[in-house]
């Protein structure tokens, strides 16, 4: 039996095991680090799971070992002038369907307008966000680089974004 043929038939975790608070996520990523594996942090709403959000995430865990995930609470949501009705799907939902992909190792859902306390927590060795943020304005980069991590920007897919998708069911009734 191959290495690939054993994968095939393993029992993946349930993606609820993969939510954690703040702390029992440092708790773990800083036990990976010190076995020298590398954590990728990335964060976002993630109201409307869409290929984009899985491209990207993809790509985030090619820059390491680890992806941890954050999911700005239903409140934070809000404060980012998002529109009234936003979220569409509460925070713990969105955290359970990110933790359902197999590229995503860890979901924490943080709330305030940033999520750079969770990244200060975390220490992660590479910070990644979509190409649609400049490299100066990336929450937590300043600090990434400071303990000698990365900031890597993701490719940014045209078209697919939870705003665009929102407006074109809005539109449809």
């Amino acid at each position: 039996m191959t290495a690939k043929t054993k994968k095939l038939g393993h029992s993946p975790r349930k993606a609820r095991t993969k939510i954690l608070s703040a702390q029992e996520a440092a708790n773990r990523l800083h036990s990976a680090q010190r076995r020298g594996e590398r954590v990728v942090f990335t964060n976002g709403c993630f109201d409307l799971l869409h290929v984009g959000h899985v491209r990207s995430l993809e790509e985030a865990r090619g820059f390491g070992d680890v992806l941890v995930v954050g999911v700005n609470s239903d409140a934070s949501v809000r404060s980012l002038d998002k529109g009234s009705e936003r979220p569409f799907v509460p925070a713990r939902q969105r955290a359970e369907l990110l933790a359902g992909l197999e590229c995503v190792d860890c979901v924490i859902i943080f709330g305030g307008s940033t999520p750079l306390s969770l990244i200060k927590k975390i220490r992660p060795d590479v910070l990644a966000k979509g190409g649609d943020w400049s490299l100066d304005g990336i929450v937590g980069a300043k600090e990434v680089m400071s303990w000698g991590g990365r900031v890597k920007r993701l490719r940014e897919i045209p078209g697919l974004r939870t705003s665009l998708l929102a407006q074109k069911v809005k539109a449809s009734h």
